[in-house]
């Protein structure tokens, strides 16, 4: 009997200068990005950004607005690093490092969608922590492939998806900022604009498993 065939996955990082920009410019084009996680067998966990969110540090709702500290410290370095923090003590919020050094400045990760898994099983930053397995061990770390989790570029497919540019949410200061973005078509997506209505499932975009080789 042959043996079954399995997706061929491997997927290239994105480069240090992807991040080394403001989070308003990174945050729409991280999504369709992909997290990718190399798993202890060898086998990869992946999924698709569909929401994100900038801070920066002249903007009242980011973590460096009022002080660099030993918690936010990450945030002020080098772009291109996992920023991993702890929200009211229970979950983890998995954000990407951007702009410059000594400049407070990222983008949250809100949402991802899995391949063949429940269409909400990461649809929020403490929900998508958790199923990736990132905690404030991760903070730090590069996004750009040199340890087992990293940030892949869009699918060539992705190219002309429809993004809504909306309000950030959870946050009590510089609640107005539009610098959140989601995918119009997932049903993924942690919290939608006021108005627009959850897609269809027949009509809805999600991820499809890497083509066999």
């Amino acid at each position: 009997m042959a043996a079954s065939r399995q997706p061929v996955i491997d997927f290239d990082s994105l480069p240090f200068i992807f991040f080394a920009r403001p989070a308003q410019i990174v945050g729409p084009e991280l999504v369709g990005c992909r997290l990718v996680k190399r798993q202890q067998d060898g086998s990869l966990l992946w999924g698709v950004v569909v929401e994100t969110e900038a801070y920066s540090q002249d903007d009242p709702a980011c973590h460096g607005y009022r002080r660099r500290s030993r918690q936010n410290e990450t945030l002020f370095g080098e772009p291109g690093r996992f920023y991993v923090y702890v929200s009211y003590g229970i979950h983890h919020c998995v954000n990407v490092v951007t702009d410059r050094e000594d400049w407070a400045n990222g983008v949250l990760l809100r949402a991802v969608a899995l391949p063949d898994e429940p269409e909400r099983v990461a649809a929020g930053p403490g929900l998508l922590a958790r199923r990736f397995g990132l905690d404030r061990s991760d903070d730090s770390r590069p996004v750009t492939g040199e340890h087992e989790v990293w940030m892949a570029p869009r699918s060539d497919t992705f190219a002309n998806q429809d993004l809504v540019t909306t309000t950030r949410i959870g946050i009590s200061q510089g609640a107005a900022t539009p610098w959140r973005w989601y995918l119009r078509s997932s049903r993924s997506v942690s919290r939608r604009a006021k108005g627009d209505r959850m897609p269809p499932k027949a009509e809805c975009w999600s991820p499809s498993p890497e083509p066999l080789s």
